[in-house]
């Protein structure tokens, strides 16, 4: 089974506004052609950012010139004619059902068996070159796999579900994660396969479930609220998987205007309703250029974030993510912060696993260079004097003024570090370690004793069993969770304790001032009935000022030291990493898999 007539029509593409028809014209279809629109995006993709060369002795090939968008200047579109097409379809198709004898794999119910999955995975795999470099660029499509024989790891695991719908197995869909992708089949989706590798490559995973990595609350499963994608979400990952980029410093124009008008044909019809990263992609993509009569980028991010919310149970960072970097960009010093420890609002949910590295290298980033240096550029650009009491700078274009002088800005910074040090606890693998206490001591400095003082910040001990236990030598050994994670691999951890998935809000009747300037260490000393504030003592906060409920041990433990007068680097760096080296006595990391080098990563686009 080859081409249809009417899809034979639609070509040959020699414009951008060609494949946007063309894509229209399946989307409109129940059962979109992924093998057909992998290979138009592939080739598309391969003659404007990888060989930009115009072939002069390759028959078949040409290139449409159109005026470019500068005066006298032509743009070049590589012409995607219906021979090149359908001789690269007709070479997967064959190739899979060649490969695969449907009469070995029964299907009573009509639904695919777990051993079929497993047997087209094995084709794809099998079909990939021995040696390559995995993470290289451009190669997700399905173009690259018939002409190079190479694959990353999401673009495998969209070819075993396009073979799958070339053999005719339609319960067989993509199901992605943030940083990862396998199949979901069967009834209503209920089964899962892994299909390709993450990471460094765990070949053994596939055909395996992703239960486990479910039920150890890892962020790269997401807790089970991954994407369950139809057909035409199948199409929007696609889409989104375009890369325009030609090197390091250059994109293709018109490789990001045929994203962009992909992924907005795709938004008029419904189908990124229920995905949050092509909202915030298309976002970014509206910010660079911005589409006449369309909603402005800010709209956009936050339709992702209400689609995580909606459908995904707020457990996406992402979304958060695309919003911070958003602000960052433009300056908005309050509104980034806010959206960062948004994110780690959703984070301290999970435990920290060993194939996390993704999402802690994007914190890492966050807490260790890209704070600093918008707090940084915020201090620069207040006038030196000012420093008064009531000096409510009126706000810069850029909003850094008042952004150190604000006491919600503070409270944001303390959120997003008191996510992360909840993501910590119960985790197998440390998070925290001097390189973040340093920048956070320098973060800190940069607000003003008496803005620091302005927030109330308050302990939540819902569980004093368990964290103030004072018949124990080390008051921290309540809180450890060794036991928990010496469990054995099919053994789920226990959830932890729901977090509030947003800041408290604003003004609101304070506690007593003994609950929000008390001493940290009440267990140490239970000798004697509660005892007044040390001396040293910040002063109770003003009346009105933001309010700030502590999740994890970390922070309540430096509570007063986040509002005393002076910054104490030492203690506080101290408290920052001497929990996490005592936390998990049996489960150490190598001190070299989390260093400072993670500052020379170059960042997704913040």
């Amino acid at each position: 089974m080859g081409l249809k007539a009417w899809q034979k029509a639609l070509f040959p593409l020699r414009s951008v506004g060609a494949v946007v028809r063309l894509f229209e014209a399946e989307l409109r279809q129940p059962e979109p052609d992924l093998v057909l629109l992998s290979l138009v995006l592939g080739f598309v993709e391969h003659f404007l950012a990888v060989n930009r060369v115009l072939p002069t002795n390759v028959p078949g090939i040409s290139f449409e010139a159109r005026p470019g968008p500068e005066p006298h200047t032509l743009a070049y579109f590589p012409v995607a004619e219906l021979s090149i097409v359908a001789a690269l379809y007709a070479r997967f198709t064959a190739q899979i059902r060649g490969a695969v004898d449907l009469s070995l794999y029964p299907r009573p119910d009509g639904f695919s068996s777990r051993d079929l999955v497993k047997k087209v995975s094995d084709v794809i795999w099998n079909s990939l070159s021995r040696s390559y470099f995995k993470d290289r660029a451009h190669i997700q499509s399905l173009f690259s796999f018939i002409t190079g024989t190479k694959l990353d790891s999401s673009g495998v695991a969209f070819a075993v579900v396009g073979a799958c719908q070339a053999l005719g197995l339609p319960d067989v869909h993509l199901a992605l994660s943030e940083d990862h992708a396998w199949v979901a089949f069967g009834a209503g989706g209920e089964q899962t396969a892994e299909v390709t590798w993450h990471g460094k490559g765990n070949e053994d995973r596939r055909g395996q479930t992703v239960n486990a990595g479910v039920a150890e609350r890892s962020w790269l499963y997401l807790k089970g609220s991954y994407l369950r994608c139809t057909r035409h979400m199948e199409v929007a990952f696609m889409v989104c998987a375009i890369n325009p980029s030609i090197d390091l410093h250059t994109d293709s124009l018109e490789l990001l205007q045929l994203q962009q008008r992909l992924l907005w044909l795709l938004y008029d019809l419904g189908h990124l309703e229920r995905y949050p990263m092509a909202l915030g992609n298309l976002a970014d993509l509206e910010e660079l250029e911005p589409t006449p009569g369309r909603p402005d980028p800010l709209t956009i991010y936050h339709k992702g974030i209400l689609s995580a919310r909606t459908y995904y149970n707020n457990e996406h960072i992402y979304p958060y993510m695309y919003l911070a970097g958003y602000h960052c960009r433009n300056k908005n010093v309050k509104e980034a912060l806010e959206a960062w420890a948004d994110t780690a609002t959703v984070i301290q949910d999970y435990n920290y696993c060993r194939e996390d590295e993704e999402i802690y290298k994007e914190f890492f980033d966050v807490a260790n260079d890209v704070i600093p240096n918008l707090l940084k550029e915020a201090a620069n650009a207040a006038e030196p004097p000012g420093e008064g009491d009531g000096a409510e700078a009126s706000p810069s274009p850029g909003g850094g003024v008042s952004a150190l002088q604000d006491p919600e800005c503070f409270a944001h910074l303390l959120r997003f570090y008191d996510g992360i040090c909840k993501w910590e606890e119960g985790s197998p693998t440390p998070v925290l370690h001097v390189g973040w206490a340093t920048f956070l001591v320098q973060s800190l400095g940069r607000f003003d004793g008496q803005v620091r003082q302005k927030v109330t910040l308050v302990s939540r001990d819902a569980d004093p069993p368990e964290d103030e236990d004072a018949g124990s030598e080390d008051p921290r050994e309540g809180r450890r969770r060794g036991p928990r994670r010496e469990s054995k691999p099919e053994e789920p951890p226990l959830p932890k304790k729901p977090p509030d998935r947003r800041r408290p809000p604003g003004p609101r009747p304070e506690e007593p001032p003994a609950a929000v300037a008390g001493p940290a260490a009440t267990a140490a000393s239970s000798a004697a009935p509660p005892p007044p504030p040390p001396a040293p003592a910040p002063p109770p906060p003003a009346p009105g000022g933001p309010v700030l409920v502590f999740q994890s041990e970390k922070m309540k433990g430096m509570k007063d030291l986040l509002r005393a007068p002076k910054i104490n680097s030492s203690a506080i760096k101290l408290q920052l990493t001497a929990q996490s080296q005592v936390q998990l006595k049996k489960q150490k990391a190598a001190p070299s898999d989390y260093t400072l080098a993670f500052l020379k990563r170059p960042r997704k686009g913040l």
